[in-house]
């Protein structure tokens, strides 16, 4: 034996005793063992820290990152040596029995250890470890695969004709189903062909998912601050065994594994067998810039200034400041209203404009802030879909809904999709998860399948006013304060957290935006206001990052105030036929407003100036879809007159609090059970 292979299995061995992976190798042969059944292949599967292993061995490490196939004969050996020293599996007759999966922890951090998927030449012509991330964006159903199988040479005289384990068949990494199983072997013996001993056949689930760089997000935003051109190609990822279902359509993972290439039929598909997977967060910024807490700072004596004044500059680059500020501020507050946790507080806008050019910018800039701003392209499906990938298999699409999880789905004129997407939307809205049925037939499966994605992002839209209004005849029996938004069913507009009505009509535009819309024809990168400079979009994104990360908790004052909001509500909007008006979610988004106008000022407890602002958007929204209520709040009732100095700021307090007065009374008049602690106590 080569003196080199004899020290690596010396020094495998004393990693496995020191490492622990020993005494899990004997409790998996006990397993075995115990069984009392002969298996063709015993699957054992060893961690390997490649910085550990090197410490003992640098050839062994390197050996072991540079050729794993290789290394894993190696370690299969070895393992042979110890089922037979120590007698732990009885029915084991030959080492071609042992299939060894090596999983490294990690890889080195080091560039060559790194596979872009958006780099070219695609580099899968070496079989060894490498490290890629990405985004799920398709994933396959589990189907079986052979792990290993037993074939006797049909020649009688043969010696490998006899029950013995001598012709053993296993899966190769980026291997096909026709490598481990066919009938055209031959023995290597006496040239006869091979059959297969059925019996033995050891099958294992698998699962094909498709994995794309994540640089896609960047092109489908719609509109991006990076003109960098680049390459964009999804690739293939085999999930077997243990791993299969470990990933989760639309996320973002960390994977290690050995890259191959697939031949099917007269095509090669560039494929990365998995070894090990890792879901990737990325940690978002942990400050904000001096700008901002200088601007907090000056604003302190008050709860409402500085998100007044967020609202007030916010995309300078797009409208001027002073403009469109209820909606800047919904916008604001919806995208700090972000996460990728399941029972998040979401924040959904519906937009009624006659303005939509200014709007779809405004709505497309802010999209760019986050890192999974989506603008859905009108060609596709919004939501999963199923297909047949490149192997006739059925593949479950994520489409624009799943990929901009955690973020901004941006799927523009509402108006515009047929009454089945509508549908689907607002059950989407409603439940936040949406079924996929799969037809077993059209896929080669025995059985129909259904599977459930969740869709974890908000939905921005919004209807254009003008073309509704010559689509279809309008009611006449309006309340007070109420929008006609009949073209779409009133349930899915109700599935909308704000219905928000765009404050200036395309036909008498104000005058600083129809010059700002002039000068940036002219001159597109012309920065025009001194707020630009200040607070970058940079900026902008870093703030809207920690922003959205804070965890925020309601304060028992906060909490009464919604509460007594929302009860009153219910019993003042009402009528004999429907009962209540005011749906159930109601208070969900009440909830999810104050906590972002919370996040939205850097602070961590909702505070009831936060409540006092979520129940007077919710209340303006409300107003636009049923009309006025016994609180009777003004058709701009956040941002009732322009911002221009320290006292028009002083003017919106004072306002505000005479707001939060009446809001008092109002819960007194008509929820007199809930308690509120008023000035006067």
């Amino acid at each position: 034996m080569d003196p080199e292979i004899q020290k690596m299995k010396e020094v495998i061995l004393v990693y496995l005793d020191r490492s622990g992976g020993l005494q899990k190798f004997v409790q998996d042969c006990k397993k075995y063992n115990d069984s009392k059944q002969s298996y063709a292949v015993y699957r054992f599967i060893i961690s390997i820290n490649p910085s550990d292993i090197t410490e003992l061995d640098a050839t062994l490490g390197n050996y072991i990152l540079h050729n794993p196939l290789q290394a894993a004969q190696i370690f299969q050996s070895v393992c042979f040596v110890a089922v037979k020293t120590l007698s732990l599996i009885e029915q084991l007759q030959t080492e071609a029995q042992i299939s060894i999966l090596l999983k490294p922890t990690h890889l080195p951090p080091l560039p060559s250890y790194v596979l872009s998927l958006s780099a070219y030449p695609f580099n899968y012509t070496s079989p060894r470890f490498y490290m890629s991330e990405g985004i799920v964006i398709a994933m396959g159903t589990v189907t079986k695969y052979t792990q290993g199988a037993r074939f006797l040479c049909t020649e009688e005289t043969c010696p490998f004709s006899e029950g013995r384990f001598r012709c053993i068949r296993v899966h190769c990494p980026g291997a096909t189903e026709s490598a481990t199983v066919r009938t055209d072997f031959v023995c290597s013996l006496c040239s006869s062909p091979l059959q297969e001993d059925m019996k033995f056949r050891v099958l294992g689930d698998k699962q094909i998912v498709e994995m794309i760089d994540a640089k896609i997000l960047n092109a489908l935003k719609g509109y991006s601050i990076d003109k960098s051109h680049f390459r964009i190609q999804a690739f293939t990822l085999f999930l077997r065994d243990e791993l299969a279902n470990k990933m989760t359509i639309g996320n973002h993972y960390r994977i290690i594994g050995i890259p191959a290439c697939v031949q099917n039929g007269l095509q090669a598909t560039a494929c990365i067998e998995v070894t090990s997977v890792q879901l990737y967060k990325p940690n978002g910024p942990s400050f904000v810039s001096d700008n901002f807490k200088y601007l907090l700072s000056l604003t302190s004596s008050s709860c409402w200034r500085f998100t007044a004044v967020l609202a007030n500059i916010f995309a300078s680059q797009v409208v001027p400041p002073g403009t469109y500020n209820t909606l800047k501020l919904a916008i604001l507050l919806s995208l700090v209203q972000t996460c990728e946790k399941e029972n998040a507080d979401y924040l959904d806008l519906l937009i009624m404009t006659s303005d939509t050019l200014v709007i779809d910018r405004l709505l497309n800039y802010s999209l760019c802030l986050l890192p999974r701003g989506i603008r859905h392209p009108p060609s596709s499906d919004i939501f999963p879909s199923v297909s047949k990938d490149k192997h006739g298999s059925a593949s479950i699409q994520a489409c624009s809904a799943v990929l901009a999880k955690g973020g901004i789905c941006y799927i523009g004129d509402l108006s515009s999709y047929k009454k089945d997407k509508l549908e689907l939307l607002q059950s989407v809205l409603e439940s936040r998860t949406t079924t996929v049925f799969i037809p077993g037939k059209k896929y080669g499966e025995e059985a129909d399948q259904q599977v459930t994605v969740s869709v974890q992002t908000n939905f921005w839209s919004f209807v254009d006013v003008d073309s509704s209004s010559k689509k279809h005849i309008q009611k006449e029996n309006f309340l007070i304060g109420q929008m006609d938004v009949s073209l779409i069913p009133f349930n899915l507009v109700d599935g909308f957290g704000l219905l928000i009505y765009n404050e200036f009509p395309s036909y008498r535009l104000s005058s600083p935006v129809v010059h700002h819309i002039l000068k940036k024809a002219i001159n597109p990168e012309a920065i025009l206001y001194k707020a630009s400079q200040q607070f970058r979009t940079q900026d902008y994104e870093e703030f809207i990052l920690f922003a959205r990360n804070l965890h925020v908790e309601l304060s028992s004052e906060a909490e009464s105030l919604i509460q007594g909001y929302y009860l009153a509500s219910r019993r003042v909007r009402r009528d004999s036929i429907h009962g209540s008006t005011l749906s159930a979610s109601a208070l969900k988004i009440l909830i999810s407003l104050a906590k972002a106008h919370t996040k939205l000022s850097l602070r961590q407890t909702v505070l009831e100036e936060d409540a006092v602002i979520a129940i007077l958007l919710l209340e303006s929204s409300l107003t636009l879809k049923h009309g006025t209520s016994a609180l009777c709040v003004a058709p701009n009732p956040v941002f009732p007159f322009d911002l221009s100095d320290e006292n028009s700021l002083q003017q919106r307090d004072i306002y505000l609090m005479q707001c939060h007065h009446q809001l008092l009374k109002f819960i007194a008049a008509y929820s007199p059970g809930i308690h509120i602690n008023t000035n006067e106590e």
